[in-house]
Parts: structure tokens; C-alpha cells; sequence
């Protein structure tokens, strides 16, 4: 038998087989997908503390432009309470924003959310920590409420951001019950 002859250069380079393009696609999607689903569909978790957010006055005007927000939910922090910190970023480079800490109470199928902090925020290199809070935007509290405000925008900003327009906060829902801080408590809900 004659002895094969070496692949040519050319034949060296071909193009991807069905099935590498399959896996490709397939990984990509995956991959992809719960980005993709995120900016869709909010979970309801921060569409519910968002919504509070916004019917108690606390979220900046956006002057008709779509809300980036993003969230992280912390169980650990306080014992056996959960603390919702949402953050709606001012552009989207995401280098600054406002900062809410919302605690959460859940009770036969009903949320009960109450805005305990805020502050405005810049990311700087400049600051040990890379954030900054400024102007009269400061954060309540001492040293250790800041850096739980810190470590969140820190997890948040690692996450996919997620779009809501004000006229889906301000829906009714009949399961969530908001107060804050700022209000007389006679007022709440």
C-alpha cells in the first residue's frame, strides 16, 4: 500500500464540525442565559423592596429614563434577620449611586419591608475601600453600618444589573407592606 501522503496546510484548518458547533452554541446559551433572564425578568425579591423604595419616596428622579439596579440579599449579618441592600446606579457605568439597606420580615406569604438606611456612594481608587459616600448622603450609623454598606455595593457590583421602570414600582401589591426610618410611626403602611 502506498503510504499516505501528509496533510496539506490547507487541510489543516477546517472549519468547526456540527457538533463543536452544537456544544458552542449550547455553552453559550447556558452561559448567557441567566444574564439574559435577569435583565428580563427582576426577581421579586428586589422588585418588591424597590417598589417600597419608590412609594415611600426614597428613590432619586430618573426623569423618565428605566431604573439600573442591582441587589444582594444578606441572611448573615444580623441574626435572624434578613437585610435586603438594593442599589440604583445614577449611569451605567455603574461608578456611582444610591445605596438603600431594607430589612425584610416574612409572615404567612407576606413580606414586610423596612428601609433602614441610605446613602449616596461613589466608586474611587482613591478610598481604601474603593467607595466613597458623599455629600449629605451619609450613611446612619457608625463605622460598622458602613462597611456592611461597602461589602454589599462590592457583591452588587459583581452581578448583572437589572432594569424596572417607575411605573412598575408603583403597582399596588397587596402581599408587601412598606415603613422607614423617616416616617412617624402612626404613618406606617
Amino acid at each position: 500500500r502506498p503510504a499516505a501522503s501528509p496533510p496539506s496546510k490547507s487541510s489543516k484548518i477546517r472549519e468547526p464540525t456540527n457538533v463543536k458547533k452544537a456544544m458552542l452554541a449550547l455553552s453559550l446559551s447556558i452561559w448567557l442565559s441567566p444574564t439574559a433572564y435577569a435583565q428580563k425578568v427582576p426577581p421579586q425579591l428586589l422588585a418588591h423592596a424597590a417598589h417600597c423604595l419608590a412609594t415611600k419616596n426614597f428613590l432619586p428622579s430618573m426623569h423618565g429614563r428605566n431604573r439600573s439596579l442591582g441587589f444582594f440579599l444578606d441572611e448573615k449579618s444580623y441574626a435572624r434577620e434578613k437585610v435586603v441592600y438594593v442599589v440604583n446606579y445614577a449611569g451605567p457605568d455603574k461608578s456611582n449611586g444610591w445605596v438603600f439597606a431594607v430589612f425584610l420580615t416574612e409572615h404567612n406569604g407576606e413580606q414586610h419591608f423596612n428601609i433602614q438606611n441610605n446613602a449616596t456612594f461613589v466608586l474611587s481608587k482613591r478610598e481604601v475601600d474603593g467607595i466613597s459616600f458623599v455629600g449629605s448622603g451619609q450613611p446612619l450609623g457608625g463605622i460598622w453600618t458602613q462597611q456592611h454598606l461597602e461589602m454589599a455595593i462590592k457583591q452588587i457590583e459583581a452581578r448583572p444589573r437589572l432594569i424596572l421602570s417607575d411605573k412598575n414600582l408603583s403597582a399596588a401589591l397587596p402581599s408587601v407592606t412598606c415603613e422607614s426610618y423617616a416616617e412617624d410611626s402612626r404613618s406606617r403602611f
